[in-house]
């Protein structure tokens, strides 16, 4: 018994209304909170692009008074994050596009498309700071201004870690994971550029060779970023859930009267928000009307308890006569 047939007929808006809200509730409340997910997203990529950008500009103005290659490799880290927003930024508003006859599922795994960018610009500065920093062993310049060095370290640090708490808190709020890992992304560059200060304190002890030293060292610890955003978004891309969310779902499904056991159970992200295909075992001698009942229950306590759950859908087996297989039809295309 599955519920999405009961939409055919109404037409386009009302598959739209059914994809969003597939039982009683208001489509609208579902739409609204959606675009507030969207909203919040694009509202923290703005702020967070301007404080990255304004720390970036800042730092390369004493990369070109030192000539510091940490800073400069913590400089081009820096102006990587900020433009990481660019591709996010997009998939927020690519996600807030209603579902199409094509794109039924809508357009929300954009945001995972955008996270496989985001691994890239960051393979990209690591390799441009990780070049930086040998040419710099192979041919040692002196640092200059040393103090603005520090300062621009300690600027970079300051920026980075509140962009990164910002990003995470958020993302997670609204179950973004290219959001997460963008704010993993900007928590390192935090580190890296406490990095800086460590070379400039060897220069100034001395000791010029810390300076290339500590950009490799922030070429390594960017790899590491690249490795965990890389690992998220490829998480994502499978459709991996948090096993948890599988637990839980499957505990609210039995608290629902009627539902004598779950048969299976599926979840997926769409963007920022998940999706669900449940199976659920009734009592045989209920009716049509009664197993339906039970079936919009299930779905209804899945939508409210599940966090950033939007759609479910319920399919009901009948629990007997023994010995009967009720999907013997199916057994050659499973």
């Amino acid at each position: 018994m599955r519920r999405g047939g009961r939409a055919v007929v109404a037409g386009w808006a009302s598959r739209v209304r059914h994809l969003l809200v597939p039982h009683s509730h208001d489509s609208a409340d579902k739409t609204d909170a959606a675009l507030e997910s969207s909203s919040r997203g694009l509202r923290v990529l703005g702020i967070s692009f301007a404080v990255l950008t304004v720390t970036a500009i800042a730092q390369a103005v004493i990369v070109v008074m030192s000539g510091s290659v940490a800073l400069l490799g913590d400089t081009l880290h820096n102006f990587a994050d900020a433009l990481t927003a660019v591709p996010l930024a997009v998939a927020f508003l690519l996600g807030r596009r209603a579902a199409t006859r094509r794109f039924t599922y809508g357009y929300g795994r954009a945001e995972d498309l955008a996270g496989i960018v985001i691994v890239v610009i960051i393979a990209v500065s690591a390799g441009l700071a990780g070049y930086e920093a040998l040419r710099r062993l192979i041919d040692p310049h002196d640092v200059e201004a040393l103090g603005w060095v520090a300062v621009a370290a300690l600027a970079g640090f300051a920026g980075n870690e509140w962009v990164a708490r910002y990003r995470i808190r958020v993302g997670r709020q609204i179950g973004s994971a290219a959001l997460v890992a963008d704010g993993l992304h900007a928590r390192t560059d935090g580190f890296t550029s406490l990095a800086v200060l460590a070379g400039a304190a060897g220069a100034a002890l001395g000791y010029p060779i810390a300076d290339p030293v500590v950009g490799l060292l922030i070429t390594i610890a960017i790899c590491f970023v690249l490795r965990d955003a890389a690992r998220e978004i490829y998480h994502r891309l499978m459709d991996a859930v948090d096993p948890q969310l599988v637990t839980r779902a499957e505990e609210i499904l039995a608290e629902v009267g009627g539902v004598r056991r779950v048969a299976s159970l599926r979840l997926r992200w769409v963007g920022h928000t998940l999706r669900a295909e449940a199976d659920i075992v009734l009592d045989p001698e209920l009716t049509l009307v009664q197993a339906h009942a039970v079936a919009v229950q299930a779905e209804h306590r899945l939508i409210h308890d599940l966090p950033r759950l939007r759609a479910a859908t319920v399919h009901t087996d009948p629990d007997g006569p023994e010995g009967t297989d009720h999907h013997a039809v199916l057994v050659s295309h499973r």
